[in-house]
This record gives C-alpha cells, sequence and structure tokens, in this order.
C-alpha cells in the first residue's frame, strides 16, 4: 500500500514522503491514527501544491530577509549607559537592548537575531551580527556610550 505520511516519523520518514508499506500496516495503524493517507493522484497533486506554496513563502521570506540584511549593513544605534571609572559599565548590554534599540531605528529584529556572545561590558563601538533568517546575516555597528 502507498501512502503519504502527515507527520514525521522516526522511522519511515519526514512529513510528505510518499512510501510504500504494508496492507495491514497502513490501514489498522497509520490511517486511523492520521499518521498517513493513502497516495492517490489526487492526494499527490494536493501534496505537489502544497510543497510549491511553501516553496514560494520560504523565496519571498528570503527576499525580505535579505533587504533588511542590506539595510541593517548600513545602520547604526547607540545605547546609553550607566559607565564608572576606566569605561566600566554598571551592568551590561544584553541583546535584547540592542533588539530594542533597533527598534527605535525603525528595524524589527528580535533578541534571539542578535548574535552577541557575550554581554558587552565596556563603552566603545562594536560590530554586531544579525541575522534576520538561518542563512542570511548583517553586521551593525553598535555605540555604547555614558548617560
Amino acid at each position: 500500500m502507498k501512502v503519504i505520511l502527515t507527520k514525521d516519523h522516526p522511522t519511515l520518514g519526514e512529513e510528505g514522503t510518499i512510501l510504500e508499506v504494508a496492507d495491514g500496516y497502513g490501514r489498522n495503524f497509520l490511517l486511523p491514527r492520521g499518521l498517513a493517507y493513502p497516495a492517490t493522484e489526487h492526494h499527490i497533486s494536493l501534496l505537489e501544491q502544497s510543497r510549491e506554496k511553501k516553496r514560494k513563502l520560504e523565496e519571498q521570506r528570503l527576499v525580505k530577509a535579505r533587504e533588511l540584511a542590506n539595510r541593517l549593513n548600513d545602520a547604526s544605534c547607540t545605547i546609553t549607559v550607566a559607565a564608572g571609572e576606566g569605561d566600566t559599565l554598571y551592568g551590561s548590554v544584553t541583546a535584547a537592548m540592542v533588539a530594542e534599540a533597533l527598534a527605535g531605528e525603525g528595524f524589527a529584529v528580535e533578541k534571539s537575531q542578535i548574535g552577541l556572545e557575550s554581554p558587552i561590558k565596556k563603552l566603545g563601538i562594536y560590530t554586531i551580527p544579525v541575522s534576520p533568517a538561518p542563512d542570511v546575516t548583517a553586521q551593525v555597528k553598535v555605540w555604547v556610550v555614558k548617560e
């Protein structure tokens, strides 16, 4: 029996995989539990349409991420913090603070997209990587200045 998986399965494969299984296994286990559906011509055409739609959405997401990365490469932001002697901060500048500063500049970036390896603890100018998408990275200049 040919079936199309509706969910990832550790031994059978990923969602959308068309595979041949024993008739009893498909009819008595996979189909009743909603793990697969029969691989008819209609279901296969729906699967192809779904894959094409996902591909187009991913392409649009990537284009938007590249546009954002190009704008971020030219951007800089300033974070004003309290500092003591030797330009040491009372606290530190975190990814959340950088995301907030970028939001103030008009960039919609989440803190998880900011590649700050460790919090900033000194005044200065830093170049921080920002990844709007997993395969797209931009470099943002962050100025950490004293209040």
